[in-house]
């Protein structure tokens, strides 16, 4: 006999942790199995049943009928069993309950293990389950440890535990404990002991899902993010785009007086963001990702997929970026290779040639 209290307690996690009653007793059976043979051998074709209605657990031994027996812990002799019953034959399987009269001390022990590992399992299937839903999505996060190498934090609702790399965090970002952050699920890492949430705030990624989030337009679909290209804690340059023309793909991302876009810049600390207008003509398109600068010309090589991009000699610090980020960003955008020149370099150019054409 059983404590009734032990399958209360079954009840209660099939009610509190979502586990499935009948899953829970068949993995109780498998452990008191081998807890069983730990103590009175390991010989024995033996199954452990759990009777939540009776409150009890018995001890079943299979034996197979044999002419001669070699294995006594597995065989019976034929004439030992039809004393059993009449009826038996060789080759049939006989079972007797061998249920130990202080089996129920062995029981709460190894049950009190299984309980602890069951449920140790279950979180780890609940973690994979729900962050495999949640890949790719932003979630809520409360930073709990700063490492040099790592930020640990807990997802919220859920109070996961999730990390987020030194490769994964934006440049010069700093994080304290107890802040209330937004952060990318990437993936799943799955080790030894428990599977790890890897989250980003350095991803593209994250940028797109923050406009998403932000814009109803690009939300809904009526507006499109075509592109997204970034270098963390500097610049992000998007490229949207709608197919209804009266729809300003741009000023949607932007919202009024700047609300939508500032809001994103704000969780990025200061992040500086292009929104450029997606053009299906490369020189359209290339001279428009090269924004805040103005371009005056491009000219583009088809063979080489290479742009050169004329703008002011004002505008060309700006062009190019801090250390050549913008145009960089430019070049990834659009997938062309970019080269910015001066309007002076043009100019000087033109009257080289004009030179050698006098002379």
């Amino acid at each position: 006999m059983i404590n009734k209290d032990f399958f209360a307690a079954l009840d209660e996690l099939e009610r509190e942790k979502k586990i499935n009653k009948q899953e829970f007793i068949a993995s109780l059976e498998a452990g008191l199995s081998s807890a069983y043979k730990k103590e009175y051998g390991d010989g024995m074709a033996i199954e452990v049943k759990l009777i939540p209605e009776q409150n009890k657990i018995r001890v079943f031994a299979y034996k197979t009928i044999v002419e001669e027996v070699t294995d006594p812990d597995k065989e019976i002799s034929l004439e030992d069993a039809k004393k059993i019953k009449p009826s038996y034959k060789v080759g049939d399987t006989i079972s007797q309950e061998i249920t130990p009269r202080n089996f129920s001390r062995i029981a709460a022990q190894t049950a009190r293990q299984v309980i602890v590992q069951r449920l140790t399992d279950i979180k780890k299937e609940q973690i994979v389950e729900e962050m495999s839903q949640k890949e790719g999505e932003i979630v809520t996060a409360i930073v709990r440890r700063v490492e040099p190498t790592s930020v640990y934090v807990e997802i919220l609702p859920s109070q996961m535990e999730g990390i987020m790399p030194i490769s994964e965090q934006i440049r010069n970002e700093r994080y304290n404990v107890g802040d209330m952050i937004k952060v990318l699920v990437r993936r799943l890492s799955m080790n030894s002991r428990s599977p790890q949430v890897i989250v980003s705030r350095a991803q593209s990624d994250f940028v797109k899902r923050l406009f998403e989030m932000d814009v109803p337009e690009i939300r809904s679909g009526l507006v499109t993010i075509k592109r997204i290209v970034r270098e963390a804690g500097f610049r992000t340059k998007i490229a949207v785009y709608s197919e209804d023309p009266n729809i300003d793909a741009v000023g949607s991302c932007i919202g009024p007086k700047g609300s939508r876009i500032n809001l994103i810049v704000q969780e990025l600390n200061g992040e500086r963001i292009d929104v450029i207008a997606w053009c299906a003509d490369p020189l359209e398109f290339i001279a428009r990702a090269i924004s805040p600068a103005k371009a005056v010309q491009v000219h583009v090589n088809d063979d080489e997929h290479s742009a050169r991009v004329i703008v002011n000699d004002s505008m060309l610090s700006l062009a190019i970026g801090r250390e050549g980020q913008n145009a960089r960003l430019a070049a990834k955008l659009t997938e062309w290779k970019i080269d910015v020149k001066p309007y002076s370099s043009l100019i000087d150019s033109t009257d080289a040639s004009t030179g050698e054409e006098n002379a």
